[in-house]
Order: structure tokens, then sequence, then C-alpha cells
């Protein structure tokens, strides 16, 4: 394994919305939504981006790689176990996050007023403290108003380096 006492991660992940799905964001769910995620899983592109880029800061893949939208036992999966398994993936390589900065643009509803909620959700998933989880919300400007996308940013420490 790398001897970089730090790596840096990436994930993004994007849903179209529809109605009559329930939206769940960094494991929180969205109340008032009218729009829900179409995934195979639960959707929570929240936690899927945060996943990413915990595996690719030790160029460990993607989910899809460990878990298929083509297999039928990851059908409605709720999006936790991504980012338990991805966590496990650092952890065996010696390395833990130090902090995640999540970026989510949609229309709408706001999400202002759930910001604390995901960032303490993200945050007791990652055993990491709510000041290292960094949430800011965006809008697409109209320019996809039935699409969630987030972005994820993911330091990660080597054991006793941080």
């Amino acid at each position: 394994m790398s001897a970089l006492p730090f790596r840096i991660g990436f994930g993004e992940d994007a849903h179209r919305l529809e109605a009559g799905r329930p939206l769940v964001l960094g494991g929180v769910p969205v109340p008032h939504a009218e729009l829900g995620a179409v995934a195979h899983s639960d959707g929570d592109a929240v936690l899927h981006a945060v996943a990413d880029a915990l595996l690719s800061g030790l160029a460990l893949g993607d989910i899809g790689q460990y878990f298929p939208d083509t297999a039928a036992e990851w059908a409605g999966m709720d999006s936790r176990v991504i980012v338990a398994r991805a966590l496990e993936l650092v952890r065996e390589r010696g390395y833990a996050p130090g902090n995640v900065a999540v970026v989510v643009t949609l229309d709408r509803p706001k999400l202002g007023p759930l910001r604390a909620d995901i960032a303490r959700s993200v945050a007791a998933l990652l055993s990491l403290p709510e000041s290292e989880v960094g949430v800011s919300f965006k809008t697409s400007e109209g320019l996809a108003p039935a699409h969630v996308q987030t972005r994820v940013t993911a330091l990660l420490v080597r054991a006793g380096e941080g």
C-alpha cells in the first residue's frame, strides 16, 4: 500500500427523479420532496458519492464493482451498507477518513433545514466529529429540475499520521 500519509478521494453520483418515490440524502429522508430518486438501491446520492470518494482515495474502484445494479440482492438496499463496506476496505488498508466535503445539487425542495441532520448522519457513519463533515447545497438554476447530483471529496489519513 501507499507510503503517503494522506490520500484524497473524489466521488460523484446522480439520479433521475420521479414522482411517487422517496428521496433520501445522507441517510436522511427528505420530507415534502415531490420527486424521489430512480435507482436500484435506495438512491441516496450523498452516500453513494461518499462511498466512491472513500474508494477512489485508495484506488479501490467504485461502488458498482462491489454492488452492481444488475444483482438482485442489492435491489432497494440501504446505502449505509455501501458506505460501511467502503469504510471497511479503507480501514483494512490502514487509513481512516479525516474529513469529507459534500455538495448536493437539487432544485427542490430547499435542503438548508436538513444540513445539520445530513452532516450528523454522515459523520456518524464515518466515525467523524460533525465538524469534519461539510455540507453545502446548490441548485441547477432550472437546468435539471428532475435530477439530484452529489460531489464529495474525502481526506484519508493513514493510521498514526493525523
